[in-house]
């Protein structure tokens, strides 16, 4: 009698998501995609930031190569995800950023964003932002104190346009906002730049457009019901969509394939729900900028969307 050959099968974790990408090239894409916001935040606030961004860059990984140690478990470091979690840390730093600090937050990232949960797939929020967060509570301070850029003229300062607009209602040249020379964090200055790594996502496939077409929409959307309704005390829709971490938390973060909705329904639910709590934190709330919270509290609620909105196999929700 012939024996039956023997079957092995494989469990894997999340992210289950549909596309001509493993997951390692696409987090390997990602890195080469952000190569342009690199190169536009060593031309607006210098070398020095690459000392930051290469920190945070190590110590994610260090801590996750640490921790896969102690639990006996598989070391995943070259699947890019430790890599990328220490660029975008890096990245949404503020200029000159403390190195010690960075690698705090680099290791709260890694330990507490991602690896208490079980590592990649396990997630709940997004690991750079979990870091960025425990900064701002930790080091509020320094997570809030700007430099200027290296090409500022006598009507750019230090403060980010969000800062100046809240606290001064100065807005900032809609050029400088997009080729970068304001204030503000390392990464996300440069609208330009940023579109040019985030739109390779859409169009090679690592990143759905959905997500980012629904909070752009919703950013025009929400932004202009304010404005026009006073354009003195509220700035117009463009100066929201081009100022603070919008654009890159847009393209880079709130796409995340861990800690996003994979729904068609759910992406634009969950793109436009940030949005509408990016302008509500901007213009009701005590910070200038809501990017990250309004993220984070939506990466808390993509399960439930998810599951609202699964869609109906022959007229019955499965």
């Amino acid at each position: 009698m012939e024996q039956n050959p023997t079957y092995k099968l494989d469990l894997t974790s999340s992210p289950h998501v549909h596309s001509r990408w493993s997951a390692k090239n696409a987090m390997w894409l990602v890195v080469a995609s952000l190569i342009p916001v690199i190169i536009s935040a060593v031309i607006f606030f210098g070398i020095y930031q690459l000392v930051i961004i290469g920190t945070s860059v190590l110590f994610c990984m260090l801590t996750e190569l640490a921790i896969k140690k102690i639990r006996k478990r598989k070391v995943t470091i070259d699947d890019g995800s430790a890599i990328i979690t220490g660029l975008l840390l890096g990245l949404i730093l503020p200029p000159n950023f403390s190195i010690s600090a960075t690698a705090i937050g680099a290791v709260f990232s890694i330990a507490i964003g991602k690896e208490v949960f079980g590592g990649l797939g396990y997630n709940i929020f997004n690991p750079a932002l979990a870091g960025r967060a425990f900064l701002q509570a930790a080091f509020p301070v320094g997570m809030t104190t700007w430099h200027k850029p290296n090409f500022a003229v006598d009507t750019v300062s230090s403060a980010t346009p969000l800062s100046a607009f809240k606290f001064d209602k100065v807005i900032s040249d809609t050029a400088s906002m997009f080729w970068g020379n304001i204030g503000g964090s390392i990464g996300e200055t440069s609208a330009l730049a940023i579109l040019i790594g985030g739109l390779l996502l859409i169009i090679i496939g690592v990143v759905n457009w959905r997500i980012p077409s629904a909070m752009i929409v919703g950013m025009l959307v929400f932004a202009s019901i304010f404005w026009f309704i006073d354009p003195v005390k509220y700035p117009n829709p463009l100066f929201q969509l081009l100022s603070g971490g919008f654009l890159f938390g847009t393209f880079f973060m709130a796409t995340d394939w861990v800690t996003s909705p994979i729904t068609k329904l759910g992406m634009l639910i969950y793109g436009f729900a940030i949005s509408f709590l990016v302008v509500m934190i901007r213009i009701f709330g005590g910070l200038p900028e809501g990017v990250m919270y309004a993220i984070l509290i939506m990466n808390a609620l993509a399960p439930t969307i998810n599951k609202l909105t699964q869609p109906k196999a022959f007229g019955v929700k499965v």
